[in-house]
């Protein structure tokens, strides 16, 4: 079996389109979720808190996304991030 080749880099300013379709059609089917999934990317990128954002790239199309942000642990210690959402 051949592998497949995908290739995986940071998301750039051409991908945030393709992330929010990505999303929104990833979670649309699903019984947890709650529908605002590709949103909550697009806010925490206007925030500026999308630590990292990577894509997962297919003949030139998006086709995999991940995103790391900071939260907040309750002990109050930082440097925790949270992943997701996962597409």
């Amino acid at each position: 079996m051949t592998p497949l080749p995908i290739r995986i880099r940071p998301e750039d300013e051409r991908d945030p389109p393709a992330i929010y379709d990505l999303t929104r059609r990833a979670f649309a089917p699903k019984a947890f979720a709650s529908g605002d999934e590709q949103d909550l990317i697009d806010a925490l990128r206007r925030l500026g808190a999308l630590s990292l954002s990577l894509v997962a790239e297919l003949d030139g199309r998006v086709v995999g996304h991940v995103a790391l942000s900071p939260v907040t642990h309750e002990s109050g210690a930082e440097g925790w991030f949270g992943l997701g959402p996962i597409s």
